[in-house]
């Protein structure tokens, strides 16, 4: 599975002309299954986005996760992430889960993440959403969870 996490000042998810989610400081998370990945992966992946120590502390290091700030979480559906973009001008999405397991996935994430942090918002699987955030720092990491 695949997360790219930015630490952000606000964030939200428009769907239809309606704020489906929304969050002040904390992270907008954009989540890909890939073939092969099981809720094993979507729980290692959801445990280190949750303790990744991406907020400054009273030095300004990072040293802060989100648990630590009790700041918001936001998950988008985002199965771009897998493209393959190796060759050519268009980009492959073969390493994609199927829709059907991307959807399973998203879902365990989002309910796996409900019962472990206080604020969890979140996108719309196979929508059309309009995502806006105001990256603070910029901070921006990728992680990624292969399968064994």
């Amino acid at each position: 599975m695949i997360a790219l996490l930015q630490r952000v000042s606000h964030a939200s998810v428009v769907v239809d002309g309606a704020t489906i989610g929304a969050i002040d400081a904390g992270l907008l998370v954009l989540l890909c299954a890939e073939k092969g990945d099981s809720e094993k992966e979507a729980d290692a992946l959801l445990t280190k986005l949750l303790g990744y120590r991406v907020f400054g502390d009273e030095a300004g290091k990072m040293n802060r996760s989100l648990a630590d700030i009790h700041g918001g979480l936001l998950l988008v559906p985002q199965f771009t992430l897998a493209a393959d973009t190796k060759s050519g001008t268009r980009p492959s999405f073969t390493p994609a889960a199927s829709p059907q397991d991307g959807l399973r996935l998203f879902d365990h994430v989002v309910r796996q993440a409900r019962a472990r942090h206080a604020t969890v918002e979140t996108g719309q699987f196979c929508a059309d959403m309009k995502v806006s955030l105001t990256n603070d720092g910029p901070v921006t990491f990728w992680l990624q969870v292969h399968p064994k």
